[in-house]
């Protein structure tokens, strides 16, 4: 059994509350959009840390990450990357990434939206854990926590906060 926390657009920002959920987690998994490689270095000090890098990312992160990650976790296929669309409106890159490998969990970032949304056309779970950070047009900041159980995605959780604060009261 596997405790995730799955975030996104950070855009530089790792603070008291997005590091309380770290702390809960067996691990992290980042949908891009880092900012800066310390976000990702004080996650990787406390947690086992999967990442992609996003658009926004520069030569440090790419550097470090890549593009597109596939990756077994308890016997799911997860398949990440930072721009790839959602069911009914993928990118045509991300679409036949998709019926090539057929992951079970499927997740991308960048929109600051969240989003959890069964395919049933391709037979993949879309996440988006929408916005972590404090930049962007989001007024919520977002990131999805579940479990990963004998092939089971258990007990998902959608973290919320205020936008306007980065640590806690």
């Amino acid at each position: 059994m596997r405790k995730i926390l799955l975030i996104s657009d950070t855009h530089n920002c790792i603070d008291e509350r997005i590091l309380k959920y770290v702390n809960q987690a067996d691990e992290v998994w980042h949908a891009g959009d880092i900012g800066s490689i310390e976000v990702t270095d004080t996650i990787k000090k406390l947690k086992p840390l999967r990442a992609v890098y996003g658009n926004i990312d520069g030569i440090e992160a790419r550097g470090e990450f890549s593009e597109d990650l596939y990756f077994q976790c308890e016997g799911v296929t997860v398949f990440m990357t930072h721009i790839g669309g959602y069911p009914g409106r993928y990118v045509a890159r991300v679409k036949q990434e998709l019926l090539k490998h057929k992951p079970k969990v499927y997740i991308c970032g960048h929109s600051h939206i969240l989003k959890v949304q069964f395919d049933a056309t391709l037979g993949v779970l879309h996440l988006n854990p929408g916005a972590a950070g404090i930049s962007g047009f989001h007024q919520v900041r977002t990131m999805l926590r579940f479990v990963i159980d004998d092939a089971e995605i258990k007990n998902m959780e959608v973290i919320e906060f205020p936008k306007n604060k980065k640590t806690e009261p």
